[in-house]
């Protein structure tokens, strides 16, 4: 009797159709953030989304001869931890000391459910992100920090009133903007200030 096999190519979209099914996930994860709008809040992948088309948009804001293509790709992946992780509030210092750990168990496992070399590239991008060290990944981050900033500033202050964030707290994470892009970070640090004199954000 002849055995039954499965070609290789076969094995591979039927990895790759895991990882799809598996990302889809992202979708049910709910940020703290609120719609610009302020009707509900945010899910991850919509974040995800969000900030990958600002590096689009604004990247003529990243320094020269950045790779923006990158830097997308970047963006569309750096949250698929949550998945597993969940959604770390940034503002919560005990939380985010579990963070890098849970963060990095993640990635092990949704990024190993794709063949060999796709789940390693898309792993380094995700490294890549976390470490910071390239101009794609500063502005990567950068454009993670400033969707925030910008969603609570239309919002009458969003998560900061909430949270009982201070202006210090805000501003220090404007410096992960400006590590990224000068003019962005000097804009965002311009709607901190704003929201202060508002009143929906407290010193």
């Amino acid at each position: 009797m002849s055995r039954v096999t499965i070609a290789p190519e076969e094995d591979r979209l039927n990895a790759q159709i895991a990882f799809a099914i598996e990302i889809d996930k992202l979708k049910r994860i709910i940020r703290r953030n609120h719609l610009i709008d302020g009707s509900r809040r945010e899910n991850t992948a919509e974040h995800s989304w969000y900030v990958g088309t600002l590096a689009m948009v604004l990247g003529e804001h990243a320094p020269p001869g950045t790779d923006l293509q990158r830097v997308v790709a970047m963006l569309l992946v750096h949250d698929l931890v949550e998945i597993d992780a969940g959604d770390t509030f940034i503002y919560d210092t005990v939380a985010v000391e579990a963070q890098a750990a849970a963060e990095r168990a993640a990635a092990d496992r949704i990024f190993g459910l794709l063949p060999g070399e796709q789940g390693v590239w898309l792993r380094e991008l995700w490294d890549e992100f976390e470490a910071r060290k390239t101009p794609e990944a500063r502005f990567a981050k950068a454009l993670d920090r400033f969707a925030p900033i910008l969603a609570n500033h239309h919002t009458d202050g969003g998560t900061w009133p909430l949270f009982k964030v201070k202006a210090a707290q805000v501003r220090e994470k404007v410096r992960i903007i400006e590590e990224g892009s000068p003019s962005l970070g000097a804009y965002a640090l311009e709607l901190v200030e704003l929201s202060v004199a508002r009143g929906h954000l407290s010193e």
